[in-house]
């Protein structure tokens, strides 16, 4: 599924601060408004975390350049590159149970593959994101593919569970440096809504992977063992590999690049956790990650176990609930963020989950409804968070300067992460499938997510200044 994919001086957006330096009329009046719903508010000047009007609004800037073919290049590029972890997750869910019955463990074990890979991919973003800001854009990406080659290459010759775990941990942490870099290079070329239209963008691209990537592996079952679809990763990381060395270039120019070792990357991390707004976004997009994980983890052996569907139906349903995610995401993008506030839009998304979450515990727990109402909640699930997701990304990404966006990204898509790692396992506790658990599992974590955005984002709340030197 998509994992679209953190700032400094809370909701009240140094984006704002630097749009007002660079932008003029109702065009940034209007940009601002659909990023945040707080009052500007004055950043430290010697904090370098925060949006400098020196830098001209480089991202501003960099989006009326970044037309053409190599723009187009770069979406498609880094649409390919935020793909590999949904393909990572997808590719090999049909094949759960064929794990489990090879390697002679119980599913819930099996399971673990998926919660170390995110365990894995939550590390990766605290490691590629910050080697960014530091050393640019391109050579932690490179870096980052290679590992996730060979990673991917021990998991088609893993002789064991213990093997498949630890090797799923190290493909989904060198597997994190597309996702985290990717969102940083939307920040150094793209601020306020030109930002969600970039991401609604690659969004589009990789929302083809998890409507693929489940019957694409389901395919491969049919002709090769569950090893075949690892190998399969092999060879597309292969090809990113390439495909980046060749089409991606530099986003962030040397003169931008944050300096200071460890010290200043955790002081830039501290400050951005002190941002009362910024944690907000955090915790939104955290639970509201943990909801979709909460979903891929545990619908795989629910619909299989307890609804008896095929691995090939399973594809189907599963590819059907991406094209919500996807389509939601492409609407929100490019026909209501210009339209509407990020506050209000987030709003709604947010009551689409919450709705669909219990509406999915009443079908499975009181009234017995079945597989089709169990997929219909599922589908407005899935609208809801395309809904969500990006838009408190962009929210959180706007609100700093380009040599911190790596470590923000990190810190948005480790919390992401890490929740679904949680999540993950916690649809099979009690060792068999549960419908009702899933369903309680999802609304949980829709719940947690709003309570987040309620009480954290309040109109006219004010972020302490942070201390980062």
């Amino acid at each position: 599924m998509p994992g679209p994919t953190a700032g400094s001086a809370g909701d009240t957006s140094t984006a704002s601060a630097a749009s007002a330096d660079s932008l003029t009329g109702t065009d940034s009046a209007r940009s601002d408004q659909a990023i945040t719903d707080h009052a500007p508010a004055d950043p430290a000047p010697a904090d370098p975390v925060l949006a400098d009007p020196a830098l001209a609004d480089l991202g501003t800037a960099k989006a009326r350049t970044g037309d053409g073919a190599h723009g187009r290049a770069t979406i498609v590029v880094l649409g390919g590159l935020v793909a590999l972890g949904p393909l990572t997750t997808d590719l090999y869910l049909p094949g759960l149970p064929a794990i489990a019955d090879d390697l002679a463990v119980e599913p819930a074990a099996v399971q673990l593959t998926l919660t170390f890979s995110m365990f894995g991919v939550a590390a990766g973003q605290l490691i590629f994101g910050p080697l960014s800001d530091r050393f640019g854009r391109r050579p932690p990406l490179l870096a980052g593919l290679v590992v996730y080659t060979l990673a991917s290459l021990v998991c088609v010759i893993a002789p064991n569970l213990s093997v498949l775990i630890a090797a799923r941990f190290v493909q989904g942490a060198a597997g994190a440096a597309g996702l985290v870099i990717g969102r940083a290079v939307a920040r150094d070329r793209f601020e306020g809504i030109a930002m969600i239209r970039f991401l609604a963008s690659i969004t589009l691209i990789s929302g083809l992977a998890p409507i693929l990537a489940p019957l694409f592996g389901a395919q491969l079952l049919r002709v090769t063992s569950w090893r075949g679809t690892f190998g399969a990763l092999v060879g597309l990381g292969l090809l990113l590999t390439l495909v980046a060395f060749g089409a991606l270039r530099e986003t962030l120019p040397a003169d931008a690049r944050r300096g200071g070792g460890l010290a200043a990357t955790l002081r830039t991390m501290g400050g951005l956790l002190r941002d009362v707004p910024f944690i907000g976004l955090l915790l939104t997009s955290t639970f509201a990650f943990g909801a979709l994980f909460g979903y891929i983890s545990g619908s795989s052996v629910v619909l299989q176990h307890v609804y008896h569907v095929s691995p090939q139906t399973y594809s189907l349903l599963f590819g059907l609930n991406s094209v919500a995610i996807v389509g939601a995401t492409q609407v929100n993008g490019r026909l209501l963020a210009p339209r509407f506030a990020a506050a209000t839009l987030m709003r709604v998304g947010l009551a689409m989950m919450i709705a669909a979450g219990t509406f999915l515990v009443l079908a499975t727990a009181v009234w017995d409804l079945g597989l089709v109402a169990v997929c219909a909640s599922l589908f407005v699930m899935m609208a809801g968070l395309g809904v969500v997701l990006p838009n408190s990304a962009a929210r959180a990404l706007s609100l700093v300067a380009p040599q911190a966006a790596g470590s923000a990204s990190a810190l948005l898509g480790t919390g992401n992460f890490l929740c679904g790692a949680v999540v993950a396992p916690l649809s099979s506790l009690g060792g068999s499938p549960s419908a009702v658990l899933l369903a309680v599992v999802v609304l949980s974590c829709s719940l947690l997510a709003a309570l987040s955005y309620l009480l954290l984002l309040r109109p006219g709340r004010r972020a302490p200044e942070p201390a980062v030197a």
